[in-house]
């Protein structure tokens, strides 16, 4: 009889089963950026800020805005969550507000994030022009900047892709937040940061995910002719 225990067919389909557990165990992007809660973090401090704002004072809205970036802190570090990334957000709130209350405009909240958008914008675009797509520097930094990346035209290319669609992001917040300030718009500055945010965000990183793991494939894990 044939011993069918090492047969190529059970090997392959074991290396198969391997593979599909692998990949469903490994976290989705969505998951990587905080997952739900990622999204309620970015959300709640501006749908505050903005509400606030519409019934009351600049002080007293800035004020409730710090108690709610502060409680969300507390939230997060009971939660088990990092000192660094539950810091972050509270950081981020106390200078969007500092801003505020230098300048006493409440659109002022969100000018960090639309000059971080031109600056986002700008490196990205830039490092396609200078055939240096800014996705690959990072990839072959990961990886102890040992790879010709460059050298492989399928890996410029995904990498060309994948930092476009980075600019492409930065540059439609900059273009509609910036016109959407000089309008005076702050409730639509605010629908825009949350519409453009962490959707926008998910859909950049997926196709950042797949050069990288395109670029692994291809020059990691690429079996020797």
């Amino acid at each position: 009889m044939t011993d069918q225990k090492d047969s190529p067919e059970t090997i392959v389909s074991a290396e198969v089963l391997a593979d599909a557990e692998q990949t469903a165990a490994r976290p989705t992007v969505l998951d990587q950026m905080g997952g739900p809660m990622g999204f309620v973090y970015s959300t709640v401090p501006v749908v505050v800020f903005v509400a606030a704002n519409a019934f009351l004072s600049l002080p007293i809205t800035v004020g409730i805005s710090i108690a709610v970036g502060i409680a969300l802190t507390v939230f997060r570090l009971i939660r088990g969550e990092r000192f660094a990334s539950a810091i972050g957000g509270l950081l981020g709130i106390a200078a969007a507000v500092g801003i505020v209350m230098v300048t006493g405009s409440a659109k002022d909240f969100f000018v960090i994030g639309i000059w971080a958008a031109l600056a986002g914008f700008v490196v990205t675009f830039a490092s396609v022009l200078a055939r240096r797509p800014l996705t690959g520097v990072i990839w072959n930094a990961v990886h102890g900047g040992e790879f010709a990346w460059r050298a492989d035209k399928v890996v410029l290319r995904v990498h060309d892709i994948a930092t476009l669609a980075a600019a492409i992001v930065f540059g439609a917040r900059f273009l509609v937040k910036e016109w959407l300030y000089l309008a005076d718009s702050t409730t639509w500055l605010a629908v825009a940061k949350i519409a453009m945010g962490t959707p926008l965000t998910v859909l950049a990183a997926l196709l950042v995910v797949w050069a990288f793991r395109r670029t692994t494939r291809r020059l990691v894990t690429q079996p020797v002719q």
